[in-house]
C-alpha cells in the first residue's frame, strides 16, 4: 500500500510537470504537494530522488534553486499512468497551476546568485528574464559575504521596483 502511494506522489510530480510550458522549482511541486496536504515533506522527497535515480525528471540547478524538468521518458510513463491519478488530484493541480501561474512564472524569471572572486570579493548576478527574453542582468562586486547576500535577497524582493527606476532614469 506504501509503494501504491510512493507511486501517486510521483505521478503528481510528473502530472504538475507536464502541464506547464515553463520549469517548475522543486520548491513550487512541494509547496502544491505539501500545501495539500497529500504526503509529508520526507516522502515526497523521496518521490523526487526515486523520479530523478530512474530518469524520470532531470534536476538542473541554477543560481539560488533547483529546476525539475520532465525527461521523454517521464513523459511516456506519465501517458501509460496517468488514470492512476485520480480527477480531483488532477483539477487541483491544474487550478494551482491556472491561480498561481504569474507568480510561479515569476518566481523563475528572477534570479540571484553570488559567488567569491579570485580578487576576494563577491560578485553578485541579478538578472530578470521575460518569455525567455533577459530583461537585465546586473553583476556588482562587493567587499563583504553578508553585503552578497542581501543583494540577492532584496534583488528577489525589488526586482520590480529596480527595474522601473533604471528605465525612468535610462529613457
Amino acid at each position: 500500500m506504501k509503494q501504491d502511494r510512493l507511486t501517486l506522489y510521483k505521478l503528481i510530480v510528473l502530472y504538475m510537470l507536464s502541464r506547464v510550458s515553463f520549469p517548475l522549482t522543486k520548491a513550487q511541486v512541494i509547496d502544491f504537494i505539501l500545501g495539500k496536504e497529500y504526503t509529508n515533506f520526507l516522502t515526497l522527497q523521496q518521490a523526487i530522488a526515486e523520479l530523478t535515480d530512474s530518469g524520470l525528471v532531470s534536476l538542473k540547478p541554477q543560481y539560488n534553486r533547483t529546476y525539475l524538468l520532465l525527461t521523454e521518458e517521464g513523459g511516456q510513463t506519465l501517458d501509460y499512468f496517468a488514470n492512476r491519478i485520480s480527477d480531483a488530484i488532477k483539477q487541483d493541480a491544474d487550478l494551482y497551476l491556472q491561480e498561481h501561474e504569474m507568480e510561479l512564472r515569476n518566481e523563475i524569471a528572477i534570479r540571484a546568485a553570488y559567488y567569491k572572486s579570485t580578487s576576494g570579493d563577491y560578485e553578485t548576478h541579478l538578472s530578470a528574464t521575460e518569455k525567455g527574453t533577459e530583461l537585465v542582468s546586473i553583476r556588482l562586486s562587493v567587499p563583504l559575504e553578508e553585503m552578497a547576500v542581501s543583494i540577492c535577497d532584496n534583488w528577489q524582493k525589488k526586482n520590480q521596483e529596480i527595474y522601473q527606476y533604471l528605465t525612468d532614469r535610462l529613457f
